[in-house]
């Protein structure tokens, strides 16, 4: 089994198959547990009827339960697509983080706790060669289904770390002229940087990990200048 250093708690999931040949992982997936607490998600990542799993799980504390060996596909992404291509599972380590999400309670992640996810994600992303742009939200790769891990996480700290990105506009993201962003155009927008434009909330989805002082789902300046500083910055 591949596991991170040491410190990790085995859990195995027995949810879990092959990667198709050729696929390598890419794409570091996050999500929040969104159960009542820690150990009724431990036990539904880890039952085989619920036909759920993830790599990894990290605990309120900053515990991290291992459940599957990295070189297998945990069943974390569901129906998702990013940048144009869909099974996600195949080409992603996925990291389920405590929390009781917003039908249980949604609350802010504790430092030790983020501190935990991001020891834990710097070690998959250098073992993979993952890049901080394809750090990714549940809710960035399936907009239509979830919001996780949310608008309390703390993408800005991770990105100081080097894991995921977070938009530091300038005058080069201003708009050209005064004229509004059609919605056409801000949906080709958000399928440059990678998000599947035949998904409905994708621009709420957007501001959920990108600008979560708005969550409207509507265009605005501050959303489209992170937007095409996102954009800038990937070269996308």
């Amino acid at each position: 089994m591949t596991r991170t250093g040491t410190g990790c708690i085995d859990r195995p999931s027995p949810n879990h198959g092959p990667r198709p040949d050729g696929v390598g992982v890419e794409l570091l997936i996050l999500h929040y547990t969104g159960m009542p607490t820690a150990e009724s998600a431990l036990g539904r990542l880890c039952d085989p009827e619920a036909q759920v799993s993830a790599h990894y799980t990290v605990d309120e504390d900053g515990a991290v339960y291992a459940h599957v060996p990295e070189d297998r596909r945990a069943w974390h992404a569901g129906l998702s697509s990013w940048r144009g291509r869909a099974d996600v599972n195949s080409r992603s380590i996925g990291i389920e983080i405590v929390n009781p999400g917003h039908e249980f309670g949604y609350r802010p992640f504790p430092a030790a706790q983020m501190a935990a996810v991001a020891d834990l994600c710097l070690d998959v992303m250098g073992r993979h060669g993952i890049a901080p742009a394809d750090v990714l939200g549940h809710s960035d790769i399936a907009p239509a289904r979830k919001e996780d891990p949310g608008e309390l996480f703390d993408w800005p700290g991770l990105a100081a770390r080097g894991i995921g990105l977070w938009p530091e506009p300038t005058t080069a993201d201003d708009p050209a002229d005064d004229s509004a962003d059609s919605a056409e155009d801000v949906a080709a927008l958000l399928g440059r940087y990678g998000y599947d434009t035949a998904e409905s909330r994708i621009l709420l989805s957007f501001q959920r990990h990108f600008h979560p002082e708005r969550l409207t789902g509507e265009p605005d300046p501050e959303t489209l200048r992170r937007l095409r500083a996102l954009l800038r910055m990937t070269g996308r």
